[in-house]
């Protein structure tokens, strides 16, 4: 070729292509490695990761002058994917026209090493277009949870066991299919139908847990029986037998569908309806015979201790045990008023019934209780009624040795019976004034002959009459304690000397020199006033 005729070929398209062909065919060897040569400089680009070790050998994802072809190419090493397609399973089998479709338009190549290929978007993804939808609780898993990392998306497996058998509580027991017995939208809730089996759960059977009956998750011989289930519930303690349906239905352990006045000769009234089995079958009903008599059951609850006899049907019904219909006032000569109506039949009633003969007086009865030791006589009823024994008391004290009159008539009777023994108490006053005594004993412990009942302050005392020494002149104004200042134990002891001299010496200026009659010089008036002064 000319270059003069042909133009500026060096630098043209068409001269680098000629160059580029000729280094090929020059240093390529003959036949199929120059053209994977030529292949692999014309690359567009380095394959991902995974495809590294297929860089070199181009024929193994492609065919020369077919595009077509290399789909096929690629599900010959994506075997399952190629499975999936093939049988229209999985994500790719699902794909609208995926027959028809090419590997590259999804999965492009030569984009590097780091490239993603697969272009997954998580939150995006319709995990329905595969083979495991996601329903019930799995649509709220999270993906890490069965995708673990390093293993592909479609070697998570399908199975329950393979992800739950950490939460099986059977233990791989009943095997491992959890499907057969529970639904996706819980764990918890199963869909096991324990009526196809040979014990069909009827009512609160419905609501018992699984390991109630198949404790260590034992299912195999489980027992049908009540007994084998309920030993440890059994109240009666194995008293009434094994045969708990006899009285028991599943439906209500608590109350029982027997009939008592319907199945027996003892019909269950009054208080009997609410006595537990136990309280009168001791034994097993179907072995033991029990009498119906009521001393029979009662003979342990007789509070009289056989004192009133055995027909207990006398006093008791069987509505209320503690509460008799015995009349004492219709069927006795001793009608129970007032506090004798809540009087316990015993109180009075200490020997066998039918043997002894009480007496009616009162002090038959309440002679060792008698607060006053006997000595207000045995005649209770003069005082005391009925109603109570501290209630509408009618003693009278005035027809007593101390009748009471001024502020002892409002006086509270403990104030001056310190004990039920009434005639113990000391009638002087000065057993109940001491304390109030302002003297200090100094004048004796008469008290009545100054002061009367109707006020302790009210006094009359005549010192000019009632005792040889007149208070006169100075003597009129001084209180009692001035000249009386010693305690004494009687009143005779409060005489004291009428010489001046015993209550004057510290006032004598004289020192005793005049003598002790102070009389003779002095006048009551005034110690300092003298008889001579007031004669002038």
């Amino acid at each position: 070729m000319n270059p003069e005729k042909s133009g500026n070929l060096v630098g043209s398209p068409a001269f680098g292509l000629w160059v580029l062909l000729a280094v090929f065919w020059g240093l390529a060897p003959p036949g199929q490695a120059a053209a994977d040569t030529l292949e692999t400089l014309v690359m567009p680009g380095p394959v991902i990761e995974g495809h590294a070790k297929l860089e070199q050998d181009c024929a193994k994802c492609h065919q020369a002058f077919s595009k077509e072809a290399q789909s096929e190419l690629c599900l010959d090493c994506h075997k399952d994917v190629a499975r999936d397609v093939r049988d229209s399973k999985g994500f790719h089998g699902r794909l609208a026209g995926i027959k028809e479709r090419q590997c590259r338009d999804c999965h492009g190549e030569h984009k590097g090493r780091r490239a993603d290929v697969v272009q997954l978007d998580r939150e995006l993804f319709d995990h329905n277009r595969t083979d495991f939808q996601l329903k019930g609780g799995h649509a709220k898993a999270d993906c890490a949870d069965c995708h673990k990392p390093g293993k592909k998306f479609r070697e998570a497996s399908s199975q329950c066991i393979d992800c739950h058998r950490k939460n099986d509580p059977h233990q791989g027991h009943l095997g491992e299919k959890c499907g057969d017995c529970h639904e996706e939208s819980t764990w918890k809730k199963q869909a096991f139908d324990h009526d196809k089996t040979d014990f069909p759960l009827r009512g609160q059977h419905r609501q018992t847990l699984c390991q109630s009956c198949h404790p260590g998750e034992r299912y195999k011989d489980t027992p049908k029986e009540c007994y084998a289930c309920h030993r440890m519930n059994d109240v009666h303690a194995g008293q009434l037998g094994q045969k708990c349906q006899d009285c028991h239905t599943s439906d209500r352990w608590k109350k029982p569908d027997f009939d008592h006045n319907r199945d027996t000769r003892f019909k269950l009234e009054g208080g009997h309806r609410a006595v537990e089995c136990e309280g009168c079958h001791k034994k097993d009903p179907k072995v033991e015979k029990l009498q119906t008599r009521c001393y029979a059951c009662h003979r342990e609850d007789d509070t009289h201790k056989g004192r009133f006899g055995e027909k207990c049907e006398s006093c008791h019904t069987a509505a209320n045990w503690k509460k008799a219909v015995f009349n004492h006032d219709k069927d006795t000569k001793y009608p129970l008023r007032g506090a004798h109506k809540p009087v316990k039949c015993e109180a009075c009633h200490k020997d066998p019934l039918y043997a002894e003969k009480l007496k009616t007086e009162c002090i038959a009865c309440h002679k060792e209780t008698d607060p006053h030791k006997g000595q207000e006589g045995e005649r209770c009823e003069q005082c005391h009624s009925e109603e109570g024994w501290k209630s509408k008391v009618s003693f009278m004290h005035d027809l007593t040795k101390f009748p009471l009159i001024g502020l002892h008539a409002i006086v509270p009777c403990e104030e001056c019976h310190l004990t039920p023994r009434f005639q113990d108490a000391d009638i002087s006053c000065n057993a109940c004034h001491k304390k109030d005594d302002v003297h200090k004993g100094s004048l004796g412990i008469a008290c009545e002959q100054c002061h009367n009942p109707n006020g302790w302050r009210m006094w009359l005392f005549d010192h000019d009459r009632q005792t040889e020494f007149p208070l006169e002149g100075a003597h009129e104004d001084l209180a009692c304690r001035s000249c009386h200042k010693q305690s004494v134990a009687d009143s005779k002891d409060i005489q004291l000397s009428k010489e001046c001299f015993s209550c004057h010496e510290k006032d004598d200026v004289h020192k005793s020199n005049f003598g002790r009659n102070c009389g003779r010089c002095h006048v009551p008036s005034s110690f300092r006033e003298s008889r001579r002064q007031k004669g002038r």
